[in-house]
Parts: structure tokens; C-alpha cells; sequence
């Protein structure tokens, strides 16, 4: 699975560890994250991360 950079403020999604403050367990690859998910650090979405 490959990790995911937010190309606003540089945060990577580890489909390893995921996003439990989210309720996205580890394990989930980011094709999986549910469309409303958002950014952690500054609420940009999906449509803004690109594979790192």
C-alpha cells in the first residue's frame, strides 16, 4: 500500500498506521478512506493528496 502526501501542507496518510482520530483503522489503503474524509492537519480533501 502506498502512502499518500497532502499536496497543501505536507501531510502523509500511512495506510499503515491510518487515521484513528478519524475511525480509519491501520490497514486501510487510501482508495478505501471514505470521499468525506479529510485532511488532519488543514482540512483540505482527498482530491488534494497525490501517491508519494
Amino acid at each position: 500500500m502506498s502512502k499518500w502526501v497532502c499536496t497543501v501542507c505536507g501531510y502523509i496518510y500511512d495506510p499503515t498506521v491510518g487515521d484513528p482520530d478519524r475511525s480509519i483503522a491501520p490497514g486501510t489503503a487510501f482508495e478505501a478512506v471514505p470521499q468525506d474524509w479529510v485532511c488532519p492537519d488543514c482540512g483540505v480533501g482527498k482530491d488534494a493528496f497525490e501517491e508519494a
